[in-house]
């Protein structure tokens, strides 16, 4: 299997969804046409318009592989490639025209993913990686007459102590398990430098992966929401892991350098954060 052909397919994929979401979102916002765990959980009509684009694109390449995507559930196909699709993690944030919101597009084999691309339309901005081979960020400068791309290979930020790490998370939609994260917080916050929160679990994972933040926990984050972004992180040095050995998911992630990771897992552990 070329991982190098699945990488690029999803590149491309992602990129043509990025820029259609982004021409095509109204100056009033797109419409929500319903909400899942709470009214703040919501689905726009273009989220189900950008995974349609992500499956044509993909089925058109490739129609036996299995997908599993945020709005359209998933579908088992008969070659062992399976896609990851998230067509807009930071859905609130694309809703209020806020940049921090993409499109992610993972291909697994065997349940590992192989290949990854982030497209971040709003910053210009395209992260890839290909198992064993890097992660690699690709930017369009717009300043001036002409789009000039740019690639360079990202680096987790490593020598970071706890107590200077900016530290990135996300909070849940239900009330009781924002109280929760809420309390958790304040258990984290005076360990270290700063918190941040994007909105954007996918626009997080790539800012560790580029060394704009030290490290990220969040609890309830699914499997399209870090396919791609735990191989980016994980080709750009960093570990990414839940706790007490488990693997990320939606108890709790935790990303980071691996000297910092183990320390925030020490940190967030007796806090309890993978409750409600």
């Amino acid at each position: 299997m070329d991982f190098d052909l699945l990488c690029e397919l999803a590149v491309a994929t992602a990129r043509e969804a990025g820029a259609m979401l982004a021409g095509e979102r109204s100056a009033r916002g797109p419409d929500v046409v319903q909400t899942k765990s709470s009214p703040t959980d919501i689905v726009t009509q273009m989220d189900q318009a950008a995974e349609r684009l992500i499956l044509d694109r993909i089925r058109a390449v490739r129609p036996d592989d299995g997908f599993l995507g945020e709005e359209g559930g998933a579908h088992e196909g008969s070659t062992g490639v399976r896609w990851v699709i998230d067509p807009i993690d930071g859905t609130v944030n694309y809703l209020y025209d806020l940049p921090d919101w993409a499109v992610s597009i993972a291909a697994q084999i065997d349940g590992e993913t192989v290949a990854g691309a982030i497209d971040i339309p709003r910053r210009g901005e395209t992260y890839t990686a290909v198992r064993g081979q890097g992660a690699r960020l690709h930017t369009v400068t717009t300043a001036g007459p002409s789009r000039t791309p740019e690639t360079r290979t990202p680096r987790v930020s490593t020598g970071v102590p706890l107590n200077a790490a900016l530290v990135g998370t996300g909070f849940g939609y239900a009330a009781e398990r924002r109280a929760h994260q809420a309390r958790v917080l304040t258990g984290v916050l005076p360990r270290v430098r700063d918190i941040r929160r994007s909105g954007s679990c996918c626009v997080d994972l790539c800012s560790l992966a580029a060394g704009r933040l030290d490290a990220y926990y969040e609890r309830g984050v699914q499997e399209w929401d870090i396919a791609a972004g735990t191989l980016i992180v994980e080709e750009a040095g960093g570990r990414v892991g839940g706790l007490h050995g488990a693997p990320p998911g939606p108890d709790l992630t935790i990303a980071a350098a691996p000297e910092l990771f183990e320390a925030l897992h020490d940190l967030l552990a007796p806090l309890d954060p993978a409750r409600d």
